[in-house]
C-alpha cells in the first residue's frame, strides 16, 4: 500500500481562466476562502505535503504557505504544463493532481487512488465520477485532471510535451492505468463538479454542505 506521506498533492491553478473572463480562478471566492486556498485545506490532510502551479499572481499564492511552481512550457498549454512542473518538483515516489475550480473534492481521494494503484500495479490512478448526459442518464465519466502519478513518469511525460502532446488522455492511455469510481451510495454527487464560470461557482457555493 502507498503510504499518503509518499505523495505530493498540486493544485492546478495555472489556467487563462478565459470562461470565467480571464480572471484568475483559482483566487475566486469560494465559501469565504480563494478556491486554490479551500483546495490546499483541502488535500493538504490527505498527502505528505502540498505543492500549488500557479502563472499569475505568484505572491498571492505563495502567501497561502505552499511552495508556487509556473508552468515551463509557454503559452498556458494546459494540466499537463501542471503534470510536467509537478513531477519535477516532487520529492515523493507519488504525485496527485487535483485542479482548483473543483472545491468539493473527496477528503478521501488520496486513500482510494492510492489503493487502485496498489492493487492494479498501475502507474497512473484517475478519478471517475457519475455525470447526468443530454440524454438524462447518469455515467460513469473520467475527471482526468485528478491524477496519481508515479514520479517516474516524468520523461515520458517531457517526450511527450515536447512533441507537442497537449491531451491528458493521449498520455495516460500510453502507461498502466487504473481508473477509480467515487460512485458509491455515500459519495457527495457534487465532489467533483468543477466550476468554468462564475455563474457556476455562485451555483455551487449555494448547495448544502453533504
Amino acid at each position: 500500500m502507498i503510504d499518503t506521506r509518499d505523495i505530493t498533492g498540486l493544485i492546478l491553478a495555472g489556467g487563462r481562466g478565459s470562461r470565467m473572463g480571464g480572471v484568475d480562478k483559482g483566487l475566486q471566492p469560494f465559501r469565504g476562502l480563494p478556491l486554490a486556498q479551500h483546495a490546499l485545506m483541502r488535500l493538504a490532510p490527505q498527502v505528505g505535503s502540498v505543492m500549488i502551479n500557479a502563472n499569475r499572481n505568484l505572491p498571492t499564492y505563495a502567501s497561502f504557505g505552499a511552495p508556487v511552481w509556473p508552468d515551463g512550457l509557454a503559452d498556458y498549454a494546459g494540466p499537463l504544463a501542471g503534470f510536467l512542473v509537478g513531477l519535477e518538483h516532487c520529492a515523493t515516489p507519488w504525485l496527485l493532481t487535483v485542479p482548483c475550480d473543483t472545491p468539493l473534492f473527496p477528503s478521501d481521494l488520496a486513500t482510494r487512488m492510492a489503493a487502485a494503484a496498489t492493487a492494479e500495479g498501475a502507474d497512473i490512478a484517475m478519478a471517475a465520477a457519475p455525470e447526468q448526459g443530454d440524454d438524462g442518464g447518469t455515467r460513469v465519466r473520467t475527471q482526468p485532471v485528478f491524477c496519481l502519478l508515479r514520479v517516474g513518469l516524468l520523461e515520458s511525460l517531457m517526450r511527450f510535451t515536447q512533441e507537442g502532446g497537449r491531451k491528458i488522455d493521449r498520455w495516460t492511455e500510453q502507461h498502466r492505468c487504473a481508473i477509480v469510481a467515487f460512485d458509491r451510495p455515500d459519495d457527495d454527487p457534487l465532489a467533483f463538479r468543477n466550476t468554468n464560470t462564475l455563474a457556476e461557482l455562485h451555483a455551487l457555493e449555494g448547495q448544502p454542505s453533504p
